[in-house]
């Protein structure tokens, strides 16, 4: 567990290593913008910032709680917020939580995974110093935009991945492996899409602006977020679409397949069965059969069912059964 904090004085970097235990006194000060960052989040440091920063136990406890749904809720002063970041690799989608209470003048982040990177949103905060003039909401913003971001990347490498299943079935190679692939990619689009759709909630009930933490100059920025989650939203839902298509094809092509072992099985039983037919009749050894006494009985015999099977053979190869 570890708590870094930074402190902002009118945009600016003041001290890259605040003490935590600080922060209430210098919040006091005019111009001040405090980021404070918990990394894998215990019990007794999150009594310590409730303390300090007096949030709501239940919002300490949702915070250290996993699995929490994405959400936004309304306390007195700030908002507690849960987002998920979302990547993914060969192996699968991994949604990483995060937790977050946004004031005003304040924005403390609850890492919950600790892998998860947020030097890039650093970067981007001290890259502009007058959107710090927007305090916490500003640096939320940041913050959703490279949520959002990763959103985009991790859709977009799912895409990939339909396009090349969708050229695998009707290329109609490996169907079995190509049916479990379909369905492992719609698991981890419902995660990714579990993860995003609440977003509009949260966005919407941050816009509404029963706190100042979103300002009016704030507001055209988190409108783009906003319609940056709804493109994505529709992005997955097209992909599911097009995976349900992909598998109707799949299922197309399972049964075209099927027909054409059934129909050569038939054609072969069938050749096979003339000359069993043939060979069972004269099995049945009655003295008074035709050509049982015969001398060329048995030479017939077998001409008749090689004629006949190559015949059948001839007549199944045109009608393309074999």
């Amino acid at each position: 567990m570890a708590i870094t904090a930074r402190l902002y004085r009118d945009g600016a970097l003041a001290e890259a290593d605040l003490d935590p235990m600080k922060v209430s006194e210098v919040l006091e000060e005019d111009g001040t913008v405090v980021w404070l960052d918990v990394d894998h989040p215990t019990p007794e440091a999150m009594a310590t910032l409730q303390g300090e920063f007096g949030f709501h136990e239940l919002a300490v406890e949702d915070s250290l709680s996993p699995h929490q749904r994405p959400k936004a809720e309304q306390y007195e002063g700030y908002y507690f917020l849960v987002c998920y970041l979302v990547d993914g690799d060969p192996k699968g989608i991994h949604p990483r939580e995060l937790a977050a209470f946004v004031a005003p003048r304040y924005l403390v982040t609850v890492r919950k995974d600790p892998d998860i990177d947020l030097a890039a949103v650093v970067k981007q905060w001290e890259a502009h110093p007058d959107r710090l003039a927007g305090g916490g909401g500003a640096m939320l913003y940041v913050l959703l935009d490279h949520v959002v971001d990763g959103y985009f990347e991790t859709v977009d490498g799912l895409e990939e991945r339909t396009e090349d299943l969708e050229e695998q079935v009707l290329a109609d190679d490996d169907v079995g492996d190509a049916r479990k692939a379909i369905f492992a990619l719609r698991k981890e689009l419902f995660r990714v899409r579990r993860a995003v759709a609440p977003l509009r909630d949260v966005l919407d009930s941050l816009q509404r602006r029963t706190l100042p933490v979103v300002t009016v100059p704030l507001e055209p920025y988190y409108r783009d977020v906003y319609d940056h989650v709804l493109r994505i939203t529709d992005y997955i839902d097209t992909l599911r679409d097009i995976l349900s298509s992909v598998f109707d094809a799949h299922l197309s092509a399972v049964s075209n397949r099927l027909n054409e072992t059934v129909k050569r099985l038939t054609s072969w039983a069938a050749i096979v069965a003339v000359p069993t037919l043939i060979a069972s009749i004269y099995g049945m050894n009655f003295h008074n059969m035709p050509e049982l006494s015969w001398r060329f009985g048995y030479v017939y015999a077998l001409v008749l069912m090689g004629g006949l099977s190559f015949a059948l053979y001839r007549f199944f190869k045109r009608r393309g059964w074999l």
